[in-house]
Order: C-alpha cells, then sequence, then structure tokens
C-alpha cells in the first residue's frame, strides 16, 4: 500500500472525489480526444497528477486542476504522436432502434467534424458547450487568453458549419 508520505493521499476523500467525477471526466476526455482508449489513457494520467497534489489542492479547486491538466495533455499527445484516423462508414453503421437513420448518419458526421478540428479548437468547443464554461474559464483551463478562445471558437464553429452543413448551430452556441 501507498503511504501519503510517498505523494499520495492516504484518506477516502480522494477515492470518493474519483469515483464521483470519474464519469464525466471521461466522457469530457473522450469530447477532447475522439479516442476511448487514448480519453481512458489521458484520464489515468490526469489523475495520477492530482493524487500527488491532493493535499495541496483538495480544498481548493480540484475540478479545476484536474481537468487543466487532461486539457494539457490531450493537446500535447497530439504533438507527440502521429495521427492515425479510422475512418467509419455510414452505411456500415446499422441503427440501434429502428427510424434512428438519420441520427446515426448525423452522430457520425458530428464525430468526422470533430476530428476535422485542431486539438486546441476541439478542446475550447467541448469546454465552452459540453461543460457550458465561459470564455474566462476556458481560457484559464487552458492556459491561454480569452482573446485566443474567442478566435479558436469561431474557428472550430466555422469548420463545423462547413462539414456538417445541417448542424443546428446559433449565434448563441451550439444546440
Amino acid at each position: 500500500m501507498v503511504r501519503a508520505s510517498e505523494g499520495w493521499p492516504a484518506d477516502a476523500d480522494f477515492v470518493d472525489y474519483v469515483r464521483a467525477r470519474q464519469g464525466r471526466l471521461l466522457r469530457a476526455a473522450f469530447l477532447v480526444c475522439g479516442d476511448v482508449h487514448l480519453a481512458e489513457d489521458l484520464l489515468q494520467g490526469a489523475l495520477v497528477k492530482l493524487a500527488r497534489s491532493w493535499d495541496r489542492v483538495r480544498d481548493e479547486q480540484p475540478d479545476a486542476y484536474v481537468r487543466r491538466i487532461l486539457y494539457h495533455d490531450a493537446v500535447s499527445s497530439w504533438r507527440r504522436r502521429r495521427r492515425e484516423v479510422v475512418g467509419l462508414d455510414a452505411t456500415a453503421v446499422g441503427p440501434a432502434v429502428p427510424g434512428a437513420d438519420d441520427r446515426v448518419v448525423r452522430r457520425l458526421d458530428v464525430l468526422r467534424a470533430l476530428d476535422a478540428l485542431t486539438p486546441r479548437q476541439r478542446a475550447t468547443v467541448v469546454l465552452r458547450y459540453f461543460e457550458d464554461r465561459s470564455e474566462r474559464e476556458t481560457a484559464e483551463i487552458l492556459g491561454v487568453s480569452v482573446g485566443t478562445v474567442k478566435s479558436q471558437t469561431h474557428d472550430a464553429l466555422a469548420r463545423l458549419r462547413q462539414a456538417v452543413p445541417t448542424l443546428d448551430l446559433d449565434p448563441g452556441g451550439v444546440r
């Protein structure tokens, strides 16, 4: 068993924190990177880093801390590895529910469009519209200026509109 003196949390608060948030954090990681296995790896790495700093951040904002690690590591992983994407064929995937053809095709279109975004664009879209973060919060999490968030979000939405013209985007955000 690892002891707190070795840099690991010794109490149940950390375990409770992880259990309560791991599902949402994993979903956010998946939305940022688009790959379940990479999302699991990113989340595991972020939680290890959080564990090492738990005594310092537990009473502050552990959510902000772990999300910042998650998004930074996601962007870094794109820089380190060669991007290899296996395309999905919408005709090869049958609907899970009768009459769900349009939803399946739309979902695949949106996933392809998200895959076409740059890592920072994808991160800003996930933070702004999936997590409903403000421009300022998004900038703090990503460690960039609010202006960068605005421009990355604008460019990302333009690319999404171009890739999926039927996607319902309004001036106030994504629906």
